[in-house]
């Protein structure tokens, strides 16, 4: 083969974005973490960096396979943000199939990216074997304790509440794109973690407390020696020992040629009352909604995320919520007029918006579904749970509290 063949050429691409790979000498889980998926949140690939030199002597005690990969390699060498687009609002499920059909030709840096580590990740899913756990290191623009984003999937819920820290759900109804977001729609167990702001040297700490103890709840090492002790309680003592999980309600988009600026002095979770303000759009002040916690104010140039707002959601509903799962209590939703399965596979409805108006949107989130409009009459509410391949999981050290 020519060295300067396309596959050549291709193959020496991909690798820009794998950090490293370890093979244990066990059976056990595909593990796949990706860092740098912003390229001004080097904390991620940092940590990786570290952690995987430290694996390559823990191979004996190692079960299964780990992947540590750069989300955006040309954006963290401008330590930009991005380049063109934000990479990870580009993971739609079209966007994707024309990846892989090759009907999609990069027109920007980003495009450009996600086909080669789109590629790479279709790589990993073809050559190992499961169960397979994904998950997006990131950073935050404005000071914050760590916590998770996890899309509302039972199975994601069940394993993520492992972890001493916050937990954000329902991101998914607001974003779009996410890489996550495309991993959940596969049915595989796919979340991010958010270490703390983007130049706090505590950070790269924090990412590698959550990466080992994610080798310890997946299995792929022992979680019985001192070391997890030691990381467990490191994370727990930097989340200052909150653990409560949190459901988004509001968020803020930025419009193109918006001039956005949030109010100074803001902190992640911080609680806020009806009215406060909170930013400004074109020199008019924006203000809290509602009683709540602000949620990720953005105090950076790039993105389109202004802030969202937050609410507590108790444990006993959480409970409600995956007992009405198990039992897919959903299925009586199709009775009611106006509703309808969008499919045969039955994990979305369709909506009539004056339906709709009658039931909260909580109801509909209880059963698992987050919602997009689909037209000025309509809205799509689509479910993850008829995809999620809990008996790729049935081994997993976490899986009987499912």
């Amino acid at each position: 083969m020519r060295k300067n063949s396309p596959e050549i050429q291709d193959k020496a691409m991909r690798n820009e974005f794998l950090i490293g790979t370890v093979r244990g000498n066990h059976e056990g889980p595909t593990v796949i973490f990706v860092g740098g998926i912003h390229g001004n949140e080097p904390s991620g690939v940092q940590a990786l960096e570290l952690v995987m030199k430290e694996l390559e002597g823990e191979a004996e005690s190692l079960r299964g396979t780990v992947f540590a990969l750069r989300g955006n390699p040309a954006a963290l060498a401008l330590q930009e943000r991005f380049i063109d687009e934000d990479l990870n609002r580009l993971w739609t499920i079209p966007r994707v199939n024309a990846i892989k059909s090759g009907e999609l030709k990069p027109a920007s840096s980003e495009e450009n990216q996600q086909q080669q580590l789109c590629r790479l990740i279709d790589e990993i899913l073809e050559n190992e074997s499961g169960p397979f756990y994904f998950f997006d290191l990131h950073t935050t623009s404005c000071q914050t304790i760590p916590f998770l984003t996890v899309n509302d999937m039972h199975m994601n819920r069940v394993y993520a509440e492992q972890y001493p820290v916050p937990m954000i759900l329902g991101i998914e109804e607001y974003l779009e794109g996410p890489v996550l977001s495309y991993i959940n729609e596969l049915g595989y167990v796919a979340f991010g973690f958010e270490a703390g702001q983007h130049d706090d040297p505590h950070s790269v700490q924090n990412q590698l407390a959550f990466i080992r103890l994610t080798l310890s709840f997946t299995g792929a090492l022992d979680r019985s020696d001192l070391s997890f002790q030691h990381y467990y309680e490191s994370l727990k003592k930097a989340a200052s020992g909150v653990n409560e999980v949190y459901e988004i309600f509001f968020r803020y988009e930025i419009d193109k040629d918006e001039l956005f600026e949030m109010q100074p002095g803001f902190v992640n979770f911080e609680s806020v009352k009806k009215d406060s303000s909170l930013a400004s759009s074109n020199g008019e002040i924006l203000k809290a909604s509602r009683d709540s916690s602000l949620f990720m104010p953005l105090y950076q140039k790039q993105g389109n995320d202004g802030y969202f707002l937050i609410r507590k959601i108790p444990r006993f509903i959480l409970r409600i919520s995956d007992w009405l799962r198990r039992i897919r209590m959903d299925h009586i939703f199709p009775l009611l007029p106006g509703i309808r399965w969008e499919d045969e596979g039955k994990n979305a409805l369709v909506v009539n918006k004056r339906v709709a108006r009658f039931f909260a949107r909580e109801i509909f989130h209880l059963f698992g579904y987050r919602n997009k409009v689909i037209d000025q009459d309509h809205i799509r509410m689509k479910n993850r749970e008829t995809v999620a391949r809990k008996e790729e999981y049935k081994s997993a050290p976490w899986f009987d509290k499912l």
